[in-house]
This record gives structure tokens, C-alpha cells and sequence, in this order.
């Protein structure tokens, strides 16, 4: 009973800090510390609407599709030799939340969170293809970078929120690995993939 509840557990945490969750984060982190607090608020739910439906509803409908029409279960789908399509579609609903928001002159600040989300997908992706890495902790990490990257450009302490965003870091490696998806070093790899490359995106693209 109790191993059970553990297992329950992780798959409530797996569920709930969904990889695809990054850009909304990081977005919030924008609303929360920088002068773009001051939009307007239906100007903000907009563009938070946009970047939900083509980074999170987008993605997680037509994997989900995908993974009936193959009779796959959620964890069938995490073995690494199935997870290419999987990671083919949220990198072309990335890029399309990317190409809008270009389209749509949405400040560039806005943008950055979803290259660095969109080259979290890419660098994964082509990882898998030999190895088998955590998106899920690449995600989280791409939240630490992105903190780390705004409290420099936007001068403010980051301690508390990272502090956090680590613990809820360790929370989500720990359930992926009571759910034997990953390895505590792909866990730690995925992490440090995503921090690396949210904290070089956001600053320098």
C-alpha cells in the first residue's frame, strides 16, 4: 500500500511539472520581476494564452493522439527509441509559438524563453537518438536558467525563487526515477542541458 502511494505520488508530480510547462514559467518570471509587469493585463493574458495553447494544448493533444493511434501507454511512450516523434512535435509547436510571436512583434524578452525552450527540445532530441535524457529535468533547469539569466539583466535576488525552483527540481528527479523513466544521471544531465542553455539563450539570442 504505502510502495503504491509512492508510486501515485510520482505521477502526480511527473504530470504536473510537464516539460511543456517551461515558457508559461518563464513567462510569469517576466510578469513577476521586470518593467513587463507594467502591459496591460489583457495584453498579458493574450500573449499568456498563445504561448499556452502552442507550447502546452498544441503538444500534449497530438502526442497524446500519437500515442493511441500507436496503443501505447504513457510510460511505452518514455522508452527513448519511441520518443523521437514525440520531441518532433513539441519542437514544431516551439518554433510556431516563436514564428507568432515574431509576426506579432511581441517584445523580444517574451521570445528568448521560447528559443531557450525550443533549443532545450533540439539539444534533447538529438541526445536521444544515443542516449536517453530527462526532459522533464531539462525543463525544470530551463527554469533555473532563465532565473538566473533575468536576475542579471533585471537586477534583482533570485535566492528564494532558486532556491525553489531547486527543490522542486529534486522533487521531479526523484519521481521520475521511483517511476524508472530515468537514471539519477540523466536526471542531473537533463538539469544542467537545460539550465546551460536557457541561461546562454535568454542572455544572448
Amino acid at each position: 500500500m504505502k510502495e503504491r502511494n509512492i508510486i501515485f505520488a510520482a505521477r502526480v508530480v511527473s504530470a504536473l511539472f510537464s516539460p511543456f510547462y517551461l515558457a508559461i514559467i518563464g513567462l510569469a518570471i517576466l510578469f513577476l520581476f521586470s518593467y513587463l509587469s507594467l502591459l496591460p493585463l489583457g495584453y498579458k493574458l493574450s500573449v499568456f494564452a498563445m504561448v499556452y495553447i502552442c507550447t502546452i494544448l498544441l503538444p500534449t493533444f497530438l502526442i497524446h493522439i500519437y500515442r493511441r493511434y500507436q496503443g501505447w501507454s504513457r510510460i511505452e511512450l518514455g522508452m527513448k527509441e519511441r520518443r523521437m516523434i514525440p520531441y518532433v512535435i513539441a519542437i514544431v509547436c516551439y518554433f510556431l509559438c516563436y514564428y507568432l510571436m515574431n509576426l506579432l512583434h511581441i517584445p523580444h524578452f517574451m521570445s528568448s524563453i521560447i528559443v531557450a525552450a525550443l533549443g532545450i527540445q533540439v539539444v534533447c532530441a538529438i541526445i536521444n537518438l544515443w542516449w536517453k535524457v530527462s526532459t522533464h529535468m531539462a525543463a525544470i533547469g530551463g527554469v533555473a536558467g532563465s532565473l538566473l539569466a533575468f536576475s542579471v539583466m533585471f537586477m534583482f535576488n533570485p535566492t528564494w525563487w532558486f532556491c525553489l525552483v531547486i527543490l522542486l527540481a529534486g522533487m521531479v528527479g526523484t519521481a521520475r526515477m521511483i517511476l524508472r523513466q530515468h537514471s539519477l544521471q540523466q536526471v542531473v544531465t537533463g538539469f544542467l542541458i537545460g539550465m546551460i542553455i536557457a541561461l546562454y539563450a535568454v542572455i544572448h539570442v
